[in-house]
């Protein structure tokens, strides 16, 4: 009997079965110790002066060269001389003792662990001095997360989560206003786009690429509105400013413990007395820097990596700078007037300006700190834990949404929050990035693991009680003619479910599962995390070779053995013996629910209809037309060289285009980084020694394919050399091909470090010109060899790239695309990534993507090591897959219906079902089928545009709940449109206390969200160039606002705290 539950939403059932016992503490929170803060709190420049803003800070990376635990405390010292609670210990003090002085704080991880270990006198002190404005958090995530390879759902969460404890514990005073993005190696639009709609007033950053950090320093244009979406318009816009000596104190002003600069001596009758010197200098030096800003304010960032652990070092340097350098007003009519700030306070004062600045539309990638540095590399470093993070992600959102439907209690939180702080801590600038030395990489690999370890009890206790809940009785299906038992008996069953365990097997990748491996029968519970019912195909690893899989009904359904290849069953550290995988296709997943299938062995063996092998001649890449094996059975087909054994040709209907398919890689140039062009090529840098990539293939035997076909699934199992491999797969009904690589141990015996490349060559003329995704959201344009800002300097600026391969790459989050005429015939071709790489199109019709890198020289930006990552005694496995898309293209217009295609792909695979195995008890007799084996979270579909982003526990009585709009404007003529939502429908069965919309960051009531506003210079702008239109539409997100009218543009996220009665 299959029991499908609750007829009404997703919501709906969990505001009826949470049971959470405090009340909602509002977004705006307490406001603490009485105090002014914020702007209010802000020092008055002089006018007719030059205003320096001196801001004492510390930029503290949540892991890089120790780890974050080994930060903290202050550990390891001959690595680095770094503890940040000896940081925050001295500031506070520092502080104390002067209410003119100022310091910002960034990364929440680090103040939540040293809050946590202070007594109630420190942390009453600590919020005095928030409250009154001296310590003020600017940021305000978890981590300062990257920009080029986090997703926009991971970003948003880590940002919200470090929100969330600020908010709580300080309220106002603790809101963030200006984001403080000094040491990502780049800057994404998303990201400009996330902190408007955070509600931050501006943006500072420190890199850049260099020929651009010059040419707007001579122009004056380093401070700017960055436009951060063409579908959002103005609510996106962002201010954003260049900092001009990257993040540090100008040359001879670092007074700390960890510098060489000499104090400021004031004693007349000492021989080292220099007072007037380093007035001197300083004075020119802010001249000089004022020079290249268009107001009389500047900023000067007074601090570094880890400093301030003697903060008294700091201040009483400062204390006599200030002092000395203002005397001069007074003494020589000097014009500098120097005093401690922030970056809110420097916002404040460019914005009373009252002047125009430039606009920006693009992003800042790829950044280049030297003509043979492109901080490329790091797009692809570490591939391995860039895929953990992106599982990480997967599992978080199903950990939310099971927690909130599971009624699963507040004492379970922690368990909840250990994998959100986790994956807070995995967004940081150096741990996804994959520029952490190695061990510290481990470490974050086991802070990633144990917050699997904790949600997954949640998921566990969730689905068993979904399962077990009296709910369920009343959201019953009929008695099949199988089973004539009544609704009421089967609901007496179902309260009386005997307990199972729900396992994650996380060794998929490799295809390993010790549950599904060593146990039969064994049920598998397919959880569709999405919000629209799902079709998928589940591979699991397995012993033998007969299976028979019964559906939620009781029903046989098709499956397919595979064998896995060699290659996987090698990997190092594999220890499983499935030498097969069971696939089969889970149809109908209901959005935000699951289904439940039961595997036991049979007697027919499923699958392997044809099998052969392919010896590929080396020397003939390509076969003639009519030499092919086909793959797949609809519409979709692949033609792969019955001689070759490589790919030709793929088709969707009647277009066909030629596709070779290459698994190539860059020798990696080596170097001691004394001069430019010795750099070496390493964790953050990518520099291939030449332009030309070499062939992955054995010179004797080519390439070996066995081709295997079945119901499901066609595939072809590609050997290239003894280190990669591939397997190409077409699936039933499925308008794509898959390509499964694997990549490792990578060869370093000849010396030479190698960069591996997924390479596929087409017929379409691309023109130069490919597009790649920002952080899994909007799709920007690029061009080849394109330089400065909107590209409008590529001709003047051509000769100046000299590193033409790296200097072409960009990072790819989610996916890249060409597009152009193909035989006459415009098309599309896209590849689809399942974690970020780095990626280009380095001539025409190519389209090609770097999976994997072992280098054997650092590059010397700070690493200390070179990236050679080993696992089990040699060189890292790394396995991964690729989606490949195409479609026709209109020939008037740029649009083409595998746009959208692509968009719910990528969704799918950035929340892919979500597959819990349990060894069937003795205690089901044989037979689960009386018990609940379907569950319908959300069973009034939202309409097919509408996504939702965010479902999670809040405060007290509450819950974070965002709907997205995930299609951009002009992708489809439909789907892009804007659409209106009856929020009160799909809370159906209740009338909650209140909905009320919050910024992004769910930390601010969206109507009390004024930002500032700025003039732009262009005036061939759409959206208003008299300045920036902050307010929320009349009453929107207030208590009076209408929720059966909630209306959703192009890529809109909109942010509801829902109270529950």
């Amino acid at each position: 009997m299959t029991l499908v539950t609750n007829t009404t939403s997703l919501l709906g059932l969990f505001l009826l079965l949470i049971g959470l016992e405090h009340v909602i503490a509002f977004p705006a929170g307490h406001h603490g110790a009485k105090g002014v803060c914020g702007y209010e709190s802000c020092p008055k420049g002089k006018p007719g002066m030059l205003n320096v803003h001196l801001i004492a800070h510390t930029h503290d990376d949540v892991g890089w060269l120790k780890t974050v635990d080994q930060y903290y405390f202050g550990s390891q010292t001959d690595i680095q001389n770094a503890g940040v609670q000896y940081i925050l210990d001295s500031v506070v003090q520092s502080l104390l003792h002067d209410p003119n002085k100022k310091f910002i704080y960034v990364e929440t991880a680090f103040f939540w662990k040293w809050w946590m270990r202070q007594h109630d006198s420190v942390r009453h002190q600590v919020k005095t001095l928030i409250s009154n404005g001296q310590l003020e958090f600017v940021g305000g995530g978890w981590s300062m997360n990257d920009e080029a390879v986090t997703n926009y759902m991971s970003t948003i969460d880590q940002m919200t989560w470090g929100f969330r404890k600020l908010n709580d514990t300080f309220g106002e005073c603790g809101r963030p206003k200006v984001g403080w993005q000094i040491d990502p190696f780049g800057h994404s639009r998303d990201m400009a786009s996330t902190f408007a709609l955070m509600g931050f007033d501006g943006l500072f950053f420190a890199r850049l690429d260099y020929t651009d950090k010059s040419h707007r320093l001579d122009t004056k244009s380093a401070e700017m509105v960055w436009k951060g979406s063409p579908n959002l318009g103005k609510k996106s816009w962002l201010f954003t400013g260049v900092l001009y000596n990257h993040y540090m104190p100008p040359p001879g002003f670092c007074f700390d413990l960890l510098c060489d600069d000499e104090p400021i001596m004031d004693d007349k009758h000492s021989p080292d007395y220099n007072v007037d010197d380093k007035v001197n200098q300083f004075i020119a030096y802010a001249v000089n820097q004022s020079n290249h800003y268009a107001t009389d304010n500047i900023v000067m960032t007074m601090g570094e990596d880890f400093q301030y652990q003697d903060a008294n070092m700091w201040f009483s340097n400062l204390d006599k700078l200030i002092r000395y350098v203002n005397e001069r007003q007074e003494t020589e009519g000097s014009k500098v007037n120097v005093f401690y700030s922030t970056p809110s306070c420097y916002l404040k004062s460019l914005n009373e300006a009252n002047i125009t600045w430039p606009d920006k539309s693009d992003d800042f990638f790829p950044y280049a700190s030297d003509p043979h540095s492109y901080w490329t590399g790091y797009f692809s470093s570490r591939p391995t834990i860039k895929y953990f993070e992106r599982l990480g992600n997967n599992f978080l959102q199903v950990c939310k949404q099971l927690y909130v439907m599971g009624e699963i209690g507040p004492e379970d939180q922690v368990d909840l929050d250990t994998l959100r702080e986790a994956m807070g801590v995995m967004q940081h600038h150096d741990a996804i990035t994959g520029t952490e030395r190695q061990k510290v990489a481990q470490d974050y690999a086991r802070i990633l693991y144990k917050g699997f370890e904790e949600c997954g009890a949640v998921t566990s206790a969730a689905i068993q009680k979904l399962m077990n809940h009296p709910i369920m009785k009343k959201h019953q299906d009929t008695s099949t003619e199988e089973d004539s038992t009544s609704s009421e008996e089967i609901g007496m069953k179902t309260a009386d479910v005997p307990t199972v365990n729900f396992t994650s097997c996380l060794l998929l990748n490799i295809s390993q599962c010790d549950v599904s491996e060593g146990s039969e029968p064994f049920m598998v519970t397919v959880y569709n995390p999405l919000s629209k019912m799902l079709n998928h195909t589940v591979r699991i690893p397995v012993s033998g070779s007969a299976y028979v899989v019964k559906d939620p009904s009781g029903a046989e359904i098709g499956a397919q053995v595979v064998p896995i290849p060699k290659e996987i069953l090698n990997i190092p550290g594999r220890v499983s013996s499935a030498i097969n995988e069971l696939v089969f296709d889970a149809e109908l997943l209901p959005a935000a629910g699951f289904k439940q299938y039961t595997v036991t062995q049979g007697n027919k063996i499923n699958g392997y209809s044809e099998t052969f092998e392919i010896h590929g001649n080396p020397k003939k890449q390509r076969a003639g037309r009519g030499e092919v094996i086909t793959l797949g059975k609809g519409n979709f087909k692949v033609g792969i060289g019955a001689k070759s054994g490589l790919m030709e040709w793929i088709e969707r209907g009647n277009l066909r285009v030629d596709v070779k398919q290459e698994m190539l890689y860059y020798e990696g140039m080596d170097g001691d980084n004394l001069i430019f062009a010795n750099r070496a090529s390493g964790a953050y840098i990518f520099r291939p020694n030449g332009t030309e990539a070499k062939p992955i293939t054995s010179s004797t035997r080519g390439i070996i394919a066995k081709v295997h076909r079945g119901e499901v699934v066609d595939e072809i199992h590609q050997q290239f050399s003894d280190w990669t491999s591939q397997v190409v797969r077409v699936h039933k009904d499925k308008n794509y091909v898959e390509v499964n690589w694997v990549v490792g141990p990578i060869p370093i015996s000849d010396g030479i470090g190698k960069e591996v490349i997924m390479r596929y060559t087409t017929n379409i003329q691309n023109g130069g010109v490919f597009f790649t995704d920002s952080n899994g959201r909007e799709m920007l344009e690029r061009k080849r060899r394109a330089s400065f800002d909107d590209k409008t300097a590529i001709d003047e600026m051509e000769d100046s790239i000299v590193e033409p391969i790296a200097g072409n790459y960009y990072p790819v989050t989610s996916r890249i695309r060409i597009r152009g005429p193909m035989d006459g015939r415009p098309a599309v071709f896209s590849v689809l990534t399942d974690r970020a790489q780095g990626g280009s199109s380095i001539k025409d019709g190519q389209v090609e993507l770097m999976v994997h890198r072992r280098l054997l020289h650092d590059d010397g930006f700070g690493v200390g090591e070179a990236l050679n990552e080993k696992a089990y005694g040699t060189g890292l496995v790394a396995r991964g897959r690729h989606i490949i898309m195409l479609g026709p293209m209109a020939a008037d217009v740029p649009v083409s219906p595998v746009y959208a295609e692509e968009r719910q792909v990528a969704q799918e695979m950035l929340l892919a079902p979500w597959l819990f195995f349990s060894k069937i008890p003795k205690s089901y007799g044989g037979s689960i089928y009386g018990y609940a084996r379907e569950f319908v979270g959300l069973r009034s579909s939202l309409p097919p545009n509408l996504h939702v982003l965010t479902l999670e526990p809040w405060t007290g009585k509450s819950v974070l709940f965002r709907l997205e709009h995930f299609y951009e404007k002009d992708e489809d003529s439909e789907l892009s449109k804007p659409v209106t939502l009856n929020l009160k429908e799909l809370l159906a069965f209740i009338e909650p206390r209140f909905i009320r919309e919050t910024t992004l960051g769910a930390n601010q009531w969206l109507e009390n969200s004024k930002r500032m506003t700025w003039s732009l210079e262009s005036n061939n702008i759409t959206e208003n160039s008299a300045g920036i239109e902050e307010s929320a539409e009349p009453n929107e997100g207030t208590l009076d606002f209408d929720p059966t009218q909630v209306v959703f543009g192009p890529m809109d996220i909109r942010t509801f705290i829902i109270g529950i009665p």
